[in-house]
């Protein structure tokens, strides 16, 4: 059986929030909190948000299966940019930019995901609309939980 082409998830979402920048860069960098403020991520295992460093993860979300993945960071520029690739259950590229945004800042995510898992492949190919919610879900939900958690 040949199953269809793989599906690709792109985003390209902006979060607002009521610091700026460097205090946004503070909160993000650190990662000793992000299973406090994350409960679908079941697992993590990272040194810090630093170029080269590789992120283990687990993650839940609102459905019946668990994704691990590797998060690769390739370039981190303090307080602005962090561009990574990611292997695994899931593969692709993402990039997190932070920018002024009137009082407080924005940052925004862009990524580009794929199924590699041949179980997520096949329920992408015919279920593409629970794939996008349960990607949406994972970065909406994250937004808001990183605002209330981290104070930002």
């Amino acid at each position: 059986m040949r199953l269809a082409a793989p599906v690709e998830v792109r985003s390209d979402r902006r979060y607002r929030f009521g610091v700026g920048p460097e205090a946004l860069w503070a909160a993000i960098t650190d990662v000793d909190q992000y299973r406090r403020w994350w409960p679908w991520l079941r697992g993590f295992e990272a040194r810090g948000l630093v170029a080269g460093d590789a992120w283990h993860c687990v993650v839940q979300p609102p459905f019946p299966y668990t994704l691990r993945f590797t998060v690769t960071l390739e370039e981190v520029v303090e307080p602005r940019l962090v561009r990574a690739t990611v292997s695994g259950d899931i593969v692709g590229t993402a990039r997190l930019d932070i920018a002024e945004d009137g009082d407080g800042g924005e940052m925004r995510l862009t990524s580009s995901l794929s199924p590699d898992n041949r179980m997520l492949r096949a329920v992408a190919s015919v279920a593409r609309p629970v794939v996008r919610f349960g990607h949406d879900w994972v970065l909406d939900t994250g937004a808001r939980q990183f605002a209330a958690a981290a104070g930002v």
